[in-house]
């Protein structure tokens, strides 16, 4: 049976692991509130970091439904996702999200993700 557990190792902890990101050639996938970068991994399964800035949300209420949202979704589709680093930057407006459109967009963006990801390969 699989596991559904969000834990360290599926997490970005450090700058060095965003830089990599960010200094890369990373896969884009984007939408109007969201962005996900994402860079070919070493480990045998996805890690996520987020960038959700105050520009985006303004209120910490936000920004943390947001990453909440992610990180579940991230959690349960973690196992259909190819093996990269990716990190989740949130765009003006995504605060204004409700939790159901929050939820309908990073379906969509995750299947984005993995289509594109197949593509360059």
């Amino acid at each position: 049976m699989k596991s559904h557990e969000y834990g360290r190792e599926l997490r970005l902890l450090t700058p060095a692991h965003f830089n990599c990101v960010f200094q890369g050639k990373p896969i884009r996938v984007a939408s109007p509130y969201i962005t996900l970068l994402a860079i070919p991994n070493q480990y045998p399964h996805p890690r996520l970091g987020f960038a959700v800035s105050k520009k985006a949300a303004k209120l910490a209420v936000d920004r943390n439904k947001v990453k909440r949202v992610m990180r579940d979704s991230f959690r349960l589709r973690q196992h259909n996702l190819p093996s990269v680093d990716i990190v989740v930057i949130g765009k003006g407006g995504v605060g204004k999200l409700d939790k159901s459109e929050l939820h309908k967009l990073t379906e969509q963006l995750w299947h984005r993700l993995a289509k594109t990801y197949r593509k360059s390969q």
